[in-house]
């Protein structure tokens, strides 16, 4: 037994164990699982409208519909994680987000679908703050940008996986059977997280619920650290109750602003392209599986960036990377919407894309757990990802509204890289000692 510390010391001062590997690649597991379910749409959305003779402005209402309850569930239902805990708030998600995904292969109509999509996107957006939040308590900070932006690769493995899955199950199975899949695999999640997946050390200090200081004890244990003789003693700061004002206080707006602002427009550019580049490729003359293979290549491309970014940026911070990403990407987006229809072109290009866009968009993430302390950590991200998903609302919805107008598929891509340009800006806006 040891005399009471700062609950984080073990983290911060001790060696990097088995435990927190695993609690983090609990926590990119889920992503992963996420990935499939938020783009599951994106890769039926051509044998949805093909069998329900769905037009563009329709289908877009479609892609937009789980984004709103991706909103909705970040900035309603997320900061609950504070009060719950980060464990228990995970565990309701993936019920629930079972049921959506396993009642959306069960949909005849297009209500049906956005309704369920909106349910899916609720459980969705309330748990991805609570896993962030997960990963970001249980490592330490020499390491925290990587692990991250590392879990936030989670979704595009998903993507990857899912892109390939997805081509073999709507040929064998027809498109219901990709929703099947999503919704299973969840519900296989919940009993390993039930089991395996401990409580955030502080929020067991903070709340203090029944067992606590035993439970901190089993999982120090597990950590390879001394137990305690007694609670630590909170900061008078800690005790606090988190609230979406305490992110305006005087200093935190200058940070919260233009983060929401990099986060909004980020989210309407990647949304658009994750949901509408299978279906512009299509309909430029590729076949389905053609179309779903740039949606894989642009994820595989992801995975690649938001780790060399994750990497990097211990060593050269967060703001510049993160900006001059998001121009490339722009400059990349304007390349790839006046480029011919040639496949191996398109994948390269797509790449290309993912790797700035989608590594400097995820670098968002690391900038949110990094910049408000732990006692709104949760509230912080939840809501930053929700001002954001508005733009991922707006994303798809405009790319359907400028797809109905039949544009030049330039002008879509013009109109796309403008966000990434505000991004850019907005990320170098931000103060704040912390990255």
């Amino acid at each position: 037994m040891t005399t009471p510390m700062n609950i984080s010391d073990p983290i911060e001062k001790g060696p990097f164990s088995g435990f927190q590997i695993a609690v983090i690649l609990m926590c990119f597991t889920i992503n992963m699982i996420d990935g499939f379910d938020i783009v599951a749409i994106s890769f039926t959305a051509p044998a949805i409208a093909e069998a329900w003779s769905i037009q563009p402005k329709t289908l877009g209402i479609v892609f937009s519909a789980a984004l709103i309850g991706m909103t909705l569930g970040a900035m309603f239902v997320a900061p609950f994680s504070d009060i719950l805990g980060r464990r228990a708030m995970v565990l309701l998600s993936l019920i629930w987000i079972s049921i959506a995904m396993l009642l959306t292969g069960m949909a005849d109509t297009v209500k049906q679908l956005i309704a369920l999509r909106v349910m899916a996107g609720l459980g969705i957006g309330s748990m991805l703050p609570s896993v962030t939040s997960m990963a970001t308590e249980y490592s330490p900070k020499r390491r925290r940008n990587f692990v991250i932006v590392f879990v936030g690769t989670g979704i595009s493995f998903g993507i990857v996986i899912g892109g390939f899955a997805a081509v073999w199950l709507i040929g064998e199975f027809g498109w219901r059977s990709v929703f099947y899949v999503g919704g299973s695999l969840s519900l296989i999640m919940f009993p390993l997280v039930f089991l395996y997946m401990p409580e955030s050390l502080y929020f067991l200090q903070r709340k203090q619920p029944r067992n606590a200081l035993w439970n901190i004890n089993r999982i120090l244990r597990k950590m390879k650290q001394d137990s305690l003789e007694r609670m630590p003693q909170l900061e008078q700061s800690e005790l606090a109750k988190p609230n979406v004002r305490s992110l305006f206080s005087p200093d935190r707006k200058k940070v919260t602003l233009p983060l929401w602002l990099a986060f909004f427009m980020c989210f309407m550019t990647v949304y658009f392209l994750v949901n509408w580049i299978p279906k512009i490729v299509v309909d430029a003359g590729l076949p389905l599986d053609k179309g779903i293979y740039t949606s894989v290549a642009y994820n595989v491309g992801a995975i690649a960036g938001i780790l060399l970014l994750g990497y990097l940026s211990d060593r050269m911070g967060l703001r510049p990377l993160i900006s001059w990403f998001c121009i490339t990407g722009a400059v990349l987006l304007v390349t790839f919407g006046n480029s011919p229809a040639i496949v191996s072109l398109l994948l390269v290009i797509n790449v290309l894309l993912g790797f700035f866009v989608s590594g400097g968009f995820n670098g968002l993430y690391a900038v949110a757990a990094r910049v408000y302390p732990t006692e709104i950590r949760t509230t912080g991200i939840g809501w930053a990802i929700g001002a954001g998903r508005t733009g991922a609302i707006v994303g798809p919805y405009l790319g359907g509204l400028l797809i109905d107008l039949d544009l030049p598929t330039s002008h879509y891509f013009i109109v796309f890289a403008l966000p990434l340009i505000i991004a850019a800006i907005a990320v170098r806006a931000i103060k704040s000692m912390s990255i």
